[in-house]
C-alpha cells in the first residue's frame, strides 16, 4: 500500500536537552555542565603534566583545584539530579575530574 507510511525529511536536528522529563532544572543543568567542563579541563591539564616538561607546579595546582571542584560539585549534583541525561554528563565530569585531580596531585599540586 503505497503512501501509508509517512517519512519526514524536515532537515532539523534533534534538540539536545538534559530535561527529558519535561521540567526545567536550570540549576542542576548548570551544575552538570560546570562539572563536565571543569573535569575535562582538569583531565587535559593532567595529561599535559604527564607528557609535558617537568617543573610546571603552577599547572599542577590548577589541575588539582579544578579536579577537586569537579569532584565535589559533581557528587552533590549526582545526588540531586533528576534525569538520566544529567547523570550521564555529571558522572563523565566526575571521572575526568578525579583523574585530573590525581595527576595534579602526583605532579606537585597542593603540596
Amino acid at each position: 500500500m503505497a503512501g501509508t507510511v509517512r517519512t519526514s525529511k524536515s532537515g532539523h536536528f534533534p534538540r539536545l536537552t538534559l530535561n527529558s522529563d519535561g521540567h526545567s532544572h536550570r540549576v542542576l543543568n548548570i551544575a552538570s555542565v560546570f562539572t563536565l567542563v571543569c573535569g575535562l579541563l582538569s583531565f587535559a591539564l593532567g595529561l599535559f603534566l604527564r607528557t609535558g616538561p617537568s617543573g610546571l607546579k603552577g599547572w599542577a595546582v590548577i589541575a588539582a583545584v579544578t579536579g577537586l571542584a569537579a569532584l565535589l560539585i559533581g557528587l552533590f549534583t549526582q545526588m540531586m539530579s533528576a534525569t538520566r541525561e544529567e547523570r550521564i554528563v555529571t558522572v563523565t565530569g566526575i571521572i575526568a575530574g578525579f583523574v585530573g585531580l590525581a595527576l595534579g596531585l602526583a605532579f606537585g599540586g597542593l603540596s
